[in-house]
């Protein structure tokens, strides 16, 4: 089993710790240098005007100070991407809390999407950053499709194996396997009989069925093993073609 999860736009800025290891990170032969690329780009980015640079990055202008940090990221202190990470789905995934055992498991089952470092694991060291799927670099283009080509050769993706998917589109558009079975959690509600995909709930949602995994004393080797252990752990869920719905 694999799960895909986002990155949140809430984030921790680390206090203190030595700069991202460009090498120690995930996949770092096949993406590595797609990485360089994209941090060249952003220091470029912090000499331009700011409303170009804030345009760049789909950020507000109150949110400007961002291109500043984004142009050392390289000498940024660094801390893990589960710690760095800080919205509702991490909240409630609440990596550090779980057993021994399944955070041994979430180091090897759990890759975080990610616009500007493609893939990380969990225990992958790295800097605050403000760079999402909605950034346009002029010299990057859409980073979804910056990182397709690269990350179809650099993924898992074997027959018979399971990929849990947690990603939103923007961040799904940039991979899936063609070879391992996708299973992407979509969370609903219902009432008086009619459902309506949940927004905001979505993400609570997928970081409880996240946790529910990898607590799981055997990982689910099929969807119809995921969704057993996800309604165990309380949820209603349905199993159509592709997608483990989630209703709440």
């Amino acid at each position: 089993m694999l799960i895909l999860l986002p990155p949140s736009e809430g984030k921790a800025m680390p206090g203190r710790g030595k700069p991202v290891d460009l090498g120690s990170l995930a996949f770092d032969e096949q993406l590595g240098p797609l990485r360089g690329e994209l941090l060249d780009a952003l220091e470029r980015l912090g000499a331009k005007p700011v409303g170009r640079a804030v345009k760049a990055l789909g950020i507000s202008p109150g949110q400007a100070g961002e291109v500043e940090l984004d142009a050392v990221l390289r000498k940024a202190p660094a801390a893990p991407a589960a710690e760095v990470y800080t919205g509702v789905l991490y909240e409630r995934l609440d990596l550090a809390g779980l057993p021994a055992a399944a955070r041994r498991r979430a180091q090897g089952q759990v890759l975080i999407a990610s616009a500007l470092w493609g893939f990380l694991r969990p225990e992958d060291r790295i800097p605050y950053y403000r760079f999402s799927a909605k950034a346009r670099l002029k010299e990057i283009g859409p980073p979804a499709a910056w990182w397709r080509e690269t990350l179809a050769e650099a993924m898992p993706d074997e027959s018979g194996g399971l990929v849990i998917d947690m990603r939103s589109a923007a961040y799904a558009a940039a991979w899936k396997p063609k070879r391992a079975k996708l299973l992407s959690v979509r969370p609903f509600s219902e009432q008086d009989g009619k459902r309506k995909t949940v927004s905001h709930m979505a993400k609570a949602v997928r970081g409880d069925v996240s946790r529910a995994l990898l607590l799981a004393k055997k990982s689910p080797a099929n969807p119809k093993a995921a969704a057993a252990i996800v309604a165990a752990a309380g949820f209603e869920v349905e199993l159509p073609p592709s997608t483990l719905d989630v209703i709440v």
